[in-house]
């Protein structure tokens, strides 16, 4: 029984650090896209778009072209955003949160509907167009950063079973992302690109069942595999995540910084580059968007529409209605200590897209007028979910008056 107990002690301690890191991060990316629209709103607006596109490298691959600061940020500094979502997936699922269909059943259901619904709902509205079909998966994602920062703004308003419910929702969220990209985003491929890839991470793999635990060569093959990637065809991001599932784990009984647990070590590392720098170059290099000339009758075009409603109604009738029938059925309970309202503000809260589904509606669309309609949809969209559950939250009563009169 104490084994188990420090078994489970672990994976919080590292929960909440990932917490504080993401909360912060996710105020600093807000800041960062604000910025972003604000400078491509002003006097300064051609300087940003030539920044953001200025060539800055060699031809990495024939299908890119030079490479610029976008795509150094896009395929590259992504690739380790992705790497992060990779051992934050498979510490959860092997030794956190995840690691039981017990605690698994609610978070992958109401992730699943948070997918679906708001794929339907763009499909509805936008989908009578062959040319906007590709753009069903841009509401589909939710911004955990982004979603952990406006729930952080709210303090000890929110019990603490509401933040572990919206991240690991985002956690399986984003392993649906990571599938829809490697899926439904994958250009034509070389397959001898592709076979270079699976070699190296086979490599990978055999470094860990050799029981390797140095950090070094972890990294340089990572680096190969995502060039190979990269020169693939399938989106160079997903190497970050194949990476990840190659690093050795193990279960750390309560030490979290445990020095023979590589993952650990790994994820230590990047927590606070990714939260600080890369998260935030990310959002002020694709939320620049210049309103001129737009008006109310292009918002309401089927392709920026579609991506608002999926986003800010697709999501919360997802999760909060799965909640709600698992409930109602027996299936899972709705988090402890949190009231209806506030699981209805945290539904609100997972339709904040921005990262995710900026990032796969810059896979979807490439030409820049799609583009733009992709960011005005995504940015009004999240901004309505972010507000709305922000005051959902605000006038729920506090924790600690559900403590006294829960009815769970």
């Amino acid at each position: 029984m104490m084994t188990e107990r420090s078994n489970r002690a672990q994976p919080r301690s590292n929960l909440r650090e990932f917490l504080a890191s993401e909360a912060a991060g996710g105020i600093l990316l807000m800041a960062a896209a604000a910025l972003a629209l604000i400078i491509a709103n002003s006097q300064l607006s051609t300087d940003y778009f030539h920044f953001v596109h200025a060539v800055s490298g060699p031809t990495l691959s024939p299908k890119l072209g030079p490479m610029t600061v976008h795509l150094w940020i896009n395929d590259g500094l992504m690739a380790i955003f992705f790497l992060l979502v990779g051992l934050e997936i498979k510490r959860e699922f092997v030794d956190g949160h995840l690691s039981t269909w017990a605690d698994r059943r609610l978070p992958i259901m109401a992730a699943a509907a948070g997918m679906v619904v708001p794929a339907a709902i763009y499909l509805g509205v936008a989908g009578g167009d062959p040319a906007l079909v590709r753009g069903w998966a841009i509401p589909a994602a939710t911004d955990i950063a982004f979603a952990i920062g406006v729930l952080a703004l709210l303090g000890s308003r929110a019990p603490a079973s509401l933040k572990l419910f919206l991240t690991t929702v985002a956690i399986v969220d984003d392993m649906g992302a990571v599938a829809i990209i490697a899926f439904f985003y994958t250009a034509e491929l070389n397959l001898a690109a592709l076979l270079a890839a699976g070699l190296i991470w086979l490599v990978m793999i055999v470094l860990n069942r050799t029981r390797v635990t140095a950090l070094w060569p972890y990294l340089i093959f990572a680096a190969l595999l995502w060039y190979a990637t990269l020169l693939s065809g399938v989106h160079a991001t997903i190497a970050g995540v194949m990476a990840a599932f190659a690093i050795p784990f193990r279960r750390t009984l309560g030490e979290p910084d445990a020095t023979d647990s590589t993952l650990h070590r790994l994820e230590h590392l990047l927590t606070k580059p990714v939260a600080f720098l890369i998260v935030p170059l990310f959002g002020f290099a694709n939320a620049g968007v210049s309103f001129a000339g737009i008006g109310l009758a292009d918002v309401a075009q089927p392709l920026p529409l579609g991506i608002m409603l999926g986003l800010f109604v697709g999501k919360q009738l997802g999760i909060f209605g799965t909640v709600w029938a698992a409930a109602k059925f027996g299936i899972a309970q709705r988090p402890k200590g949190a009231s209806w309202t506030q699981v209805y503000g945290v539904a609100l809260l997972c339709g904040i897209g921005f990262t995710m589904s900026l990032f796969i509606g810059g896979l979807a669309f490439t030409d820049p007028s799609q583009g733009d309609a992709v960011k005005v949809g995504v940015l009004i969209g999240s901004l309505a979910s972010a507000l709305a559950g922000w005051l959902v939250l605000r006038m729920a009563p506090s924790s600690s008056k559900l403590e006294r009169h829960d009815d769970i």
